[in-house]
């Protein structure tokens, strides 16, 4: 059946695209706020073992939402770990220790280059592509990692 959503068949594949670089942004993201959650250790244990056990069931639900856009646009979503690896923005990289102030500033570095990366779009998917929706869903999603990324910061000052 044909999609016939207001939006060329070439500019939903150039959202796709872009989009699909976003899911593996996020994917990678959730992997790394599980592992911060898992290996985590020191005196505040409890209380940031808590609040990563937070971020990475909202990011469980950024991810489910940026495929579903995708799916959305008639296209299907990357979904395997070759295909995140080769799209992705973000550094599989542990930096640092496993203490919550190390492991607090690579999410956090990780958060901002997701909102750098999803602001270039925004413009670009509503003007260049047609597409407000998408636009629109990347804009509140760019919101969402900025109100992360401020709590992550709080925790390092």
């Amino acid at each position: 059946m044909q999609t016939i959503i207001g939006i060329s068949p070439e500019n939903r594949e150039v959202v796709a695209h872009e989009l699909s670089k976003l899911l593996a942004d996020e994917f990678v993201l959730y992997t790394k706020t599980l592992n911060a959650h898992w290996n985590l250790e020191g005196m505040d244990f409890h209380s940031v073992h808590v609040y990563f056990e937070e971020l990475y069931n909202q990011s469980a639900e950024i991810v489910d939402g940026v495929a579903e856009r995708i799916r959305q646009l008639d296209h299907y979503a990357p979904a395997t770990l070759k295909n995140f690896l080769q799209l992705t923005h973000l550094t599989e990289q542990n930096e640092g220790g496993n203490d919550s102030r190390s492991l607090i500033k690579q999410l956090l570095s990780d958060h901002e280059s997701i909102i750098e990366f999803i602001r270039g779009t925004i413009s670009e998917f509503q003007d260049a592509h047609k597409d407000a929706g998408t636009s629109d869903y990347v804009t509140g999603l760019m919101e969402t990692h900025e109100k992360i990324a401020w709590m992550l910061r709080a925790h390092l000052k």
